[in-house]
């Protein structure tokens, strides 16, 4: 029996190439009805963490939907055991030396976007207090945006992407996500993973 770990991202990332369905309803419910066959043939099972799933939750308004309640009812909801597992030291290493660097773009966009603001009020004090926040808008928007994508991408910036990768080490599961940064550091940690683009043929073959 095969194991797979899905994550939030396969549900709501229409571009991921999941392809069962044109909205998030359509894909849960084709979701959970491949996993209810799937389970009653004993062909795999379906696992996602407390916290992924709080995370998924947290894109409906009414989480009492009956599509919603059916999908979570299929899913062995289960938190990893790091006790159980072991990492090499290599891991941690490559993990301490990407936030070491990520923390220092970051520091260098900031005081890029600062010196940008510094010479934008040089040049043209705003009259009042409103055109300053006009024009200072737009470089705290960049700088936002630039230090995201610097320190976050393709990155494990929460718990719920860690439990992911350390359930599918302890349950010798599949790692589905569309996510860059956990596939990343799944592949680092040594977990299996099956792309979004080729799951669904995956549980097709499963099915027959």
């Amino acid at each position: 029996m095969e194991s797979f770990i899905l994550d939030t991202n396969l549900f709501f990332n229409i571009g991921a190439g999941l392809e069962m369905g044109k909205n998030t309803e359509e894909i849960v419910v084709e979701m959970t009805d491949k996993i209810k066959k799937l389970k009653k043939n004993s062909k795999a099972v379906f696992y996602m963490p407390p916290k992924i799933v709080d995370e998924f939750l947290s894109f409906f308004e009414d989480k009492n939907q009956e599509f919603i309640k059916d999908f979570l009812s299929s899913l062995n909801i289960k938190s990893p055991n790091p006790a159980k597992i072991d990492f090499s030291s290599q891991v941690f290493y490559r993990l301490i030396e990407d936030i070491r660097n990520r923390s220092y773009r970051g520091l260098n966009i900031a005081e890029e976007e600062i010196t940008k603001a510094g010479e934008m009020s040089s040049e043209k004090k705003p009259e009042t207090k409103k055109d300053f926040q006009i024009a200072i808008g737009k470089f705290i928007k960049n700088f936002r945006d630039r230090y995201r994508n610097a320190t976050r991408t393709g990155f494990l910036d929460s718990v719920a992407d860690l439990d992911l990768i350390v359930l599918s080490k302890e349950v010798d599961g599949f790692l589905v996500t569309s996510d860059e940064g956990v596939l990343s550091w799944g592949r680092t940690f040594g977990v299996k993973e099956m792309p979004a683009s080729i799951f669904l043929k995956r549980l097709e073959d499963l099915l027959t």
